[in-house]
């Protein structure tokens, strides 16, 4: 499975980066106004720094303004997958920019009818947001369930881009029931490190080589 990181934080997707648990980064509007600078230059930078896609998200509402800015966003990096909204506007773009071989991330996407749209017209990458249906009490995994059938059963190659996820769970979640790629904040990712008893373990391995006396340099 793929990880992606939901950030416009560059040193927080260099240090994972580094480590190699980065295939790529998600960004949204609300994710370059928190960095409080310029869209275009922080997505250059992220971009420059991180070898897979990077989405940058069209603002525009209608399918010749996602076209234009989408072609606009590509400018900044060959690795830039635009993304686009799941509405009847924003399908007919991916359409277009599926034939033109512009890679595309169709977002918001609370439905396995959408994320069938969604594959018919080419999209590269669905975002599924489960942890927001949830929110309302409904199922997210049983969505990215429904979705691996539905691709399976017909062939689609659109890979499914698990997004809005919360906790650890998620993650483990979506790689149970077949999620290509996940997308995730930086911390939520590093908490997968994390258990008790490794920290105990570690805890008592070092209590017993200081009684050793020794060192190993």
């Amino acid at each position: 499975m793929k990880f992606f990181v939901d950030s416009a934080d560059l040193d927080q997707i260099a240090a994972l980066n580094d480590i190699g648990l980065v295939d790529g980064v998600t960004t949204n509007p609300s994710i370059i106004a928190k960095s409080g600078r310029d869209f275009k230059e922080v997505v250059a930078e992220i971009c420059a720094l991180v070898e897979g896609p990077v989405s940058a998200e069209v603002i525009a509402m209608d399918t010749d303004g996602m076209l234009a800015e989408g072609r606009e966003l590509r400018k900044i990096a060959d690795n830039i997958c635009v993304k686009l909204p799941l509405t009847m506007e924003g399908l007919k773009a991916c359409k277009i920019f599926s034939r033109e071989g512009i890679s595309t991330n169709v977002t918001l996407c609370f439905s396995a009818n959408q994320a069938l749209l969604a594959a018919k017209c080419g999209a590269s990458f669905i975002s599924p947001f489960i942890g927001r249906l949830d929110d309302i009490t409904q199922d997210g995994i049983e969505l990215i369930e429904d979705i691996r059938m539905i691709y399976d059963n017909y062939g689609y190659e659109t890979e499914i881009l698990a997004a809005s996820i919360r906790n650890v769970n998620h993650i483990k979640d979506c790689a149970l029931v077949g999620a290509d790629v996940i997308t995730s904040p930086p911390d939520v990712i590093r908490k997968m490190a994390n258990h008790p008893l490794t920290d105990a373990g570690l805890a008592g391995f070092m209590k017993d080589w200081k009684k050793t006396g020794q060192t190993i340099l």
